[in-house]
């Protein structure tokens, strides 16, 4: 096999220029040279002979690092800084040679057979009789592996993987949710004439958590008081005559209600289906019912809890065709530094983020396959508010999916924020909450197509900002949004300009069977045109929040949106020359939604736009179509919903412009051969 790959690296390398590649192998030796014939074993390795090389070349030449195929356990972060930079002209680049799996694992390899059947008569008791035959043990101390962790997901949460797939910390129920029957915690509140209680302390139905009271280190997930925050809290105590569960401090920040939802997590005794795991973390031993056989199963332990990679002030690095998987943070972190790219890479499995991107110029993810994250899937900041200087970073081409199992909400599959990011072509599908959520200014969310997301949540939005009047310029274009219908309170919606949001161009956008395509939230200066909204179950809401329940918050000196404007230079250029409205927005009403315009949207087969008075009254709304028919598609039936040239929407409304279909969503190009 490595001879094969030998060979292939060197007819690679006779087609190229004279360079200095680096060649690494699960086979080689780092005290080896680095040649073909005789590879290096670790990145580590490849890292230091070339930065050997770059002191003695001058001009640097472009070098390519090139992986043969196999896994690669690493005990820490890979890390490359300034001092590994390529350069414009001569990039580094490290890459797996074609046509072979490369795997960068944050973690342990448990082999099938360490595990052996459970003997122990208490851990036995605690499993349903129908259960005991199934679980098996493995002593991950006699393993080597001492640090195990935490239950939360903070960035210490220990997985388990099972040939490539992340397993269930044994919980009840197994699937969905139990309701909180009443809080009797004793500190009342009322909160937009919703009731709840401040203290972590709730009744329960039924008599399952009596099962619970010998679980040494129990935790609750819930949804406890919003359909939009959840969090894991730890049990205190169980009181099985009263049917009362009480939390450790602190405590849920919104509180806890009434019918709200949670489930147990890490208990030994709920350890009932395949799959299934549980790890007593005094003894060491790993407790699991294998959703497969044992024999030749491929079992991971997450170990590592920095980045898995970290390019920390790199330049002109590009990182191609990499798996990097099983780790207990975020797989991959960029920060500072100029013009690194990371092509056709599959992050997976992480307990945090798949990508982060924090600060410096001009960093791309590009076609990369990113899913089973713990919470999103990549995130880019970058630029200079204060002087609306562009990061210019790049998500696009990205197949973004089953992420946030761990963090619930506000982990989106794609999060801008600062100055001049774009988020493009990326195909987004399968989460509980938010797909893009973006603030900052002058970002550029298009030619997305997004579907089954907001699936576990309530009052949320597959693109999604809020609550400030200085996130302005962001352009929301020629997205495809579809199916998507939110199960907790107000719903989910397609695009949601949260709490006064303003100055966003949302223009071009197809949603389709949508719970509903937009809600605005009392903002200003936001234009919404040329939409076409079809099978949605409401169109356009707009609302004046402002001037209302959330009067508070945008009332100046205290205003939490006054003051944040009062933080932008927005009296000064190029803030003045930008965004002129700012200039009179604390004298003319700040709380009303002013000067927005929606016009050439298309409306079909959705119930007709609601909105506050204040919007027509002060600002334009004209020229927007409402159809009760079909709107002349091509072939709805096969999901072709291009207009043909004879549809009523191009005869009743000349000015709508066609949404380019074909642009949308995935792309093949260099980095992704196959959509």
């Amino acid at each position: 096999m490595f001879a094969r790959t030998c060979a292939i690296i060197l007819l690679l390398t006779l087609a190229m220029p004279a360079r200095a590649d680096v060649y690494v192998a699960t086979t080689g030796n780092d005290a080896n040279p680095g040649t073909p014939a005789r590879p290096l074993r670790s990145l580590e390795a490849a890292r230091s002979v070339l930065r050997q090389q770059r002191k003695q070349q001058q001009p640097p030449r472009a070098t390519t690092v090139w992986i043969a195929g196999g896994t690669y356990y690493l005990a820490r972060s890979f890390e490359l800084d300034a001092g590994d930079s390529g350069d414009k002209a001569a990039p580094v680049v490290y890459r797996a040679v074609a046509g072979q799996q490369v795997r960068l694992v944050g973690g342990r390899r448990i082999p099938p057979q360490a595990f052996r059947k459970v003997t122990a008569a208490e851990v036995l008791d605690r499993l349903e009789p129908s259960v005991r035959g199934h679980v098996v043990q493995a002593d991950l101390k006699a393993l080597g592996v001492s640090d195990f962790g935490e239950v939360a997901p903070n960035g210490r949460r220990a997985e388990l993987f099972f040939n490539d797939r992340p397993l269930t910390l044994a919980r009840w129920p197994n699937e969905g949710f139990a309701k909180i029957v009443d809080v009797v915690g004793g500190q009342p509140f009322n909160e937009h004439g919703v009731l709840g209680d401040k203290i972590g302390r709730f009744t329960y139905e039924g008599d399952r958590p009596a099962r619970w009271t010998k679980e040494k280190d129990l935790w609750l997930q819930g949804y406890w008081c919003w359909d939009w925050a959840d969090q894991y809290q730890q049990v205190a105590s169980i009181d099985v005559p009263a049917r009362t569960i009480a939390l450790k401090p602190p405590y849920h920040s919104y509180g806890y209600r009434k019918g709200m939802r949670f489930y147990a997590v890490n208990a030994l005794a709920e350890l009932d289906v395949p799959g299934e795991w549980y790890l007593d973390r005094s003894s060491g031993l790993l407790y699991l019912w294998p959703p497969q056989s044992l024999e030749q199963a491929n079992i991971v332990f997450s170990v590592v809890e920095t980045p898995l990679v970290l390019l920390n002030d790199v330049a002109d690095v590009v990182l191609r065709d990499l798996t990097i998987e099983a780790t207990r943070g975020n797989g991959l972190e960029i920060r500072g530094g100029r013009e690194n790219l990371v092509a056709g890479c599959t992050i997976r499995n992480t307990g945090g983020c798949g990508a982060i991107i924090a600060g410096g110029q001009g960093h791309g993810i590009v076609a990369c396959d990113i899913y089973q994250t713990g919470a999103g899937g990549i995130s880019a900041s970058g630029g200079d508010r204060k002087t609306l200087v562009p990061a210019g970073h790049v998500a696009s081409n990205n197949h973004i999916h089953h992420y946030a199992r761990l963090h619930r909400t506000y982990a989106a599959a794609i999060q801008l924020s600062g100055v001049g990011n774009r988020a493009a072509n990326n195909l987004i599908h399968d989460a509980p909450h938010m797909a893009i959520g973006f603030g900052g200014n002058e970002n550029v969310m298009e030619r997305n197509e997004i579907y089954h997301v907001c699936q576990e949540t309530g009052d949320v939005g597959v693109f999604y900002t809020g609550r400030d009047w200085t996130v302005r310029g962001n352009v929301i274009r020629h997205n495809y949004i579809h199916d998507v219908s939110g199960p907790g309170l107000y719903g989910a919606q397609g695009v949601y300009l949260d709490d006064a949001a303003s100055g966003t161009l949302v223009f071009g956008n197809f949603i389709c069977n949508t719970a509903r395509a937009m809600l605005l939230g009392g903002g200003r200066d936001n234009v919404v045109e040329n939409n076409l909204m079809v099978h949605c179950g409401d169109s356009i809401h707009f609302d004046n929040r402002g001037l209302n329940w959330m009067k508070d918050t945008v009332t100046p000196p205290d205003g939490i949106m006054p003051k944040r404007l009062l933080e932008m230079p927005f009296r000064e250029p190029p803030w003045s020359q930008r965004y002129p409205q700012l200039l009179t927005l604390l004298d003319d009403q700040p709380g009303a939604p002013k000067h927005n315009t929606l016009r050439y949207n298309v409306i079909c087969r959705c119930k007709p736009m609601q909105l506050a008075k204040e919007v027509t009254a002060d600002g334009t709304v004209a020229d927007n179509l409402t159809l009760d028919d079909d709107a002349g598609f091509v072939d709805v039936a096969h999901g072709d919903f291009r207009l043909r040239r004879d549809s009523p929407v191009y005869r009743k409304l000349p000015q709508f412009r066609p949404i380019p279909f074909d642009a949308i969503g995935l792309q093949i190009d260099e980095y992704r051969r196959r959509k």
